[in-house]
């Protein structure tokens, strides 16, 4: 790993190829043509996020870290997931963030897998359940809202491509006056396809 502030913000994290994070762009240019009260993820930062690790976190933390991952992506074979769908939780009408669904059965156990790895390295249990998901926006109020709500319903079957993760990565989140950027610590290699 690279040389780490004290303190950082940080994630574990997955990428779907560039067909595919294109193909979500597309999308979020439409829906920020409506203006409203969503902050909309920049292109270059669209991720998979297997586990939020907090927003100051001790880089002392991330050295087990580093070795369970490491040994998690040994043992994982690369696996196909599907961008399909969008929606928002809790829901359309009480919306607080934006998503596309993703689908792949070994991106559920990689979680659980990445979870207890967090775990067993000193970080708090995530207190929701995991749900795969790829974020495109946060909420911020419901004045503009119903035109973004409408095309989300429109899209709700939409495919935006299937992508064969070969890896998952261990990122520091920078924050800055045009938003944040994710600057990647460390990359761990899955085995390949069988």
């Amino acid at each position: 790993m690279r040389a780490l502030p004290d303190r950082l913000r940080a994630f574990v994290a997955l990428r779907m190829n560039a067909a595919t994070e294109a193909a979500i762009a597309s999308l979020l240019r439409e829906l920020q043509e409506f203006g409203g009260g969503v902050t909309w993820v920049r292109s270059a930062n669209l991720h998979l996020t297997l586990r939020f690790l907090g927003g100051a976190v001790p880089a002392a933390m991330l050295a087990p870290l580093d070795r369970a991952l490491i040994q998690i992506g040994a043992t994982t074979p690369a696996f196909q997931v599907r961008a399909c769908g969008t929606g928002a939780f809790p829901n359309l009408d009480r919306p607080r963030v934006v998503w596309i669904g993703l689908n792949g059965d070994p991106l559920m156990a990689l979680a659980a897998r990445v979870e207890a790895a967090a775990r067993e390295c000193g970080f708090a249990p995530e207190p929701r359940p995991y749900a795969a998901h790829l974020t495109i926006g946060r909420v911020r109020h419901l004045r503009g809202w119903a035109p973004i709500r409408e095309l989300l319903a429109e899209r709700a079957n939409q495919e935006f491509g299937q992508s064969l993760v070969d890896s998952m990565i261990l990122y520091q989140s920078v924050l800055g006056p045009g938003g944040s950027a994710y600057e990647e610590i460390a990359r761990y290699p899955f085995q390949p396809p069988a």
